[in-house]
C-alpha cells in the first residue's frame, strides 16, 4: 500500500507536468524524436517534383506510367530515462531538490511519450545500476516511474555514468531515445595537491567522461538518440556570502570548513565552476549529444520548449 503523502506528491507532479506537456510542448516531442525507420505505405502516381529515386520500376513497367513508393516514418519509439540517484541529488538550496526536479523532467518526457503511443523505461544509477524498469506504455506505468525517481532509496552514494551506459547498451537492443538526467557531479580520487583543507568545489564527471565514459557516450549515441539533461543548483555554481560554513560531501562523506565571506574565494569558485560547465558542454558537443542545463531555482518549461524548438529546426534542416 503506497502512503497517502507519496500518492499526493506524485499526483501533484502529474498535474504540473501534464499542463506543461499540453500548453508548452504541444506535440513537439513527436517532431523532434525520430522513429526507428521508414515503413512502406503505398504506391502512387509520380508527380512533378517527386524524387526519381523513389520510382517503383516494376509497377511503372506494368502500368506504362511512372509510379513511386511512398514511405511513412515508423513512429513507435522507446524512451529510456537514465536517472542519477547518487547522494548529490538530494541537494537543493530552494524548495526543490535536484532529485525532485529530475522527477518532474522525467514526468514531462514520459507523459509526452505515452501521448505518442511510445514505451517508457527507467534506469536508476549511482556508481552501480540500482534499478531497471523495462519499457511499457500507459499512465499507471508512468506514475510508477515517477514514484521510483522520487522515492527510490539507493544502496550507494557515488556516481558512475559509465556503468549506466554499459547497462543501457546491454538491455536496449533496438534504437531508443535515451535521456540521461544527472547533475554530472562525481568524486574522482584526489591528487596529492588537493588533499589540503582549502576550498575545493565539487568535481565534474568531466575527468572520467574524458576517459572511459567519453567513449561510452559516443558508442551509446551511435546506437541510440542520447540526450543529456544536467540538473544544477545555484549554490553549486556560486557560493553565498554566509561566513564560515562546515560542508559535507554527499557522495564521499568528506567534511570541509570554508569561509564564504571571502569575496576572492567566492570569485575563484564561480570561475572554476563556469569553466567546468563550459568544458562539460564542449564534451557533449564533441560526442554529438544534445544537452541542456536546468536549475532548481528557475522554471524549466521555457528551457524545455526552447530545447525542443532548436532540435526540431535542426532536424528540418537535416
Amino acid at each position: 500500500m503506497i502512503p497517502r503523502e507519496i500518492l499526493k506528491k506524485i499526483r501533484q507532479i502529474e498535474l504540473r507536468t501534464n499542463r506543461i506537456v499540453t500548453e508548452t510542448l504541444a506535440g513537439q516531442y513527436h517532431s523532434v524524436f525520430k522513429g526507428q525507420g521508414m515503413n512502406f505505405d503505398e504506391v502512387r502516381e509520380y508527380q512533378p517534383g517527386d524524387d526519381v529515386r523513389a520510382i517503383d520500376w516494376n509497377v511503372t513497367a506494368r502500368m506504362n506510367h511512372p509510379f513511386i513508393k511512398k514511405f511513412v516514418e515508423e513512429r513507435e519509439l522507446t524512451l529510456m530515462l537514465v536517472v542519477d540517484v547518487s547522494g548529490s541529488g538530494r541537494f537543493g538550496s530552494r524548495d526543490q531538490s535536484k532529485r525532485e526536479l529530475a522527477a518532474e523532467i522525467a514526468s514531462v518526457l514520459a507523459f509526452s511519450a505515452i501521448r505518442n503511443n511510445d514505451k517508457v523505461g527507467l534506469i536508476l544509477f549511482s556508481d552501480e545500476v540500482e534499478k531497471f524498469i523495462p519499457p511499457r506504455k500507459g499512465r499507471s506505468h508512468v506514475l510508477r516511474v515517477i514514484r521510483e525517481v522520487l522515492f527510490f532509496e539507493p544502496q550507494r552514494r557515488g556516481t558512475d555514468l559509465n556503468v549506466a551506459l554499459e547497462f543501457l547498451l546491454h538491455v536496449t537492443r533496438h534504437k531508443a531515445v535515451a535521456v540521461v538526467i544527472s547533475d554530472f557531479i562525481g568524486s574522482p580520487a584526489e591528487t596529492q595537491n588537493e588533499r589540503s583543507r582549502k576550498l575545493r568545489p565539487q568535481v565534474s564527471l568531466l575527468e572520467s567522461l574524458v576517459q572511459a565514459s567519453f567513449t561510452m557516450l559516443k558508442q551509446a549515441n551511435r546506437r541510440h538518440d542520447v540526450v543529456a539533461v544536467q540538473i544544477t543548483d545555484r549554490f553549486e555554481l556560486e557560493l553565498p556570502a554566509l561566513g564560515r560554513l562546515v560542508l559535507k560531501d554527499a557522495e564521499t562523506g568528506e567534511v570541509v570548513e570554508i569561509n564564504t565571506g571571502d569575496a576572492r574565494k567566492r570569485g575563484a569558485f564561480a570561475d572554476r565552476q563556469a569553466k567546468t560547465q563550459a568544458d562539460t558542454a564542449r564534451l557533449f558537443r564533441s560526442a554529438g549529444i544534445d544537452a541542456m542545463q536546468l536549475r532548481t531555482d528557475e522554471p524549466y518549461g521555457a528551457a524545455l520548449a526552447k530545447f525542443f524548438e532548436t532540435r526540431e529546426k535542426r532536424r528540418l534542416r537535416g
